[in-house]
């Protein structure tokens, strides 16, 4: 294997050198952090279609971005891909007391408390640290929900139950439903208010439950995306426009795709 990362790097290094190419030379690590997002959103959907080439080749992807990146900290003096490659093989051998030490764990949570009590113990120089640095900001509502929630989690801030969640959950329905058909004028910003607290406690429900929520709605808008495709060739075969059939057409439609759906997975 170490052929073959050496190759990459290689292949970069000639990339980025003098007479390399001018597209890669002009690249930078602000250029490049939204490359490296998109490429992690593919490898998520290849992950999805459950087909091992794909996932082999978005791999390489995200890993060409992780050497890129690399490089370019490597010519600004910062670190190499060795530095890399070191500094996670360290953290994950340190994080990991109950495998290459002696600590006992009993289980997949305990795992995670200790986790999160040695990342506290390595910032312990760091007096305003909280639990919750090292949630990206950029990540995705949901996911960044799920974390932060997920931290707090271990340090004993959570609900008991998964059925807390859930009478939370009405709770703040119940708000949202009532500034929607409040006497006054709607207020956006109130509303909007509303729905962040309730899709916030969906995405601690989904932590309670063992479900990723980022995962879980793609999953939703993929079958969503299939079947809504399938009313409109329905549509089309019947020389009908989605915008000219009523919404008892539509449902109709909707379910005839729904229930062949059922029928293919049988």
């Amino acid at each position: 294997m170490s052929i073959a990362i050496d190759r990459l790097v290689a292949i970069m290094d000639r990339l980025r050198g003098p007479g390399g190419c001018p597209w890669d030379r002009e690249q930078t690590l602000h250029t490049l952090s939204g490359y490296l997002l998109e490429e992690a959103y593919e490898v998520a959907d290849a992950v999805a279609s459950g087909k091992g080439e794909a996932l082999c080749e978005e791999l390489g992807d995200l890993l060409l971005q992780i050497v890129f990146m690399a490089r370019i900290a490597r010519e600004n003096g910062w670190f190499s891909i060795e530095d890399v490659a070191d500094s996670i093989s360290e953290k994950m051998v340190r994080r990991h007391p109950h495998v290459f030490g002696e600590t006992e764990v009993a289980g997949a949570e305990e795992v995670v408390r200790n986790w999160e009590e040695i990342k506290r113990e390595e910032r312990r120089d760091q007096p305003e640290a909280s639990v919750l640095d090292g949630v990206p900001a950029a990540l995705p509502g949901l996911l960044k929900a799920y974390r932060m929630t997920q931290k707090a989690a271990a340090v004993g801030f959570d609900w008991d139950r998964p059925g807390d969640v859930i009478d939370k959950l009405k709770e703040e329905v119940a708000e949202l439903e009532a500034e929607v058909r409040s006497g006054e004028e709607v207020s956006i910003n109130r509303v909007r208010g509303e729905m962040g607290d309730v899709l916030f406690v969906m995405a601690n429900l989904a932590r309670h439950l063992g479900i990723e929520p980022e995962t879980a709605l793609g999953e939703t808008n993929a079958k969503f995306q299939s079947r809504f495709r399938g009313v409109e060739k329905r549509a089309r075969a019947v020389g009908r426009k989605l915008s000219d059939m009523s919404l008892e057409e539509l449902d109709a439609l909707w379910n005839e795709v729904k229930a062949e759906g059922r029928r293919t997975q049988l």
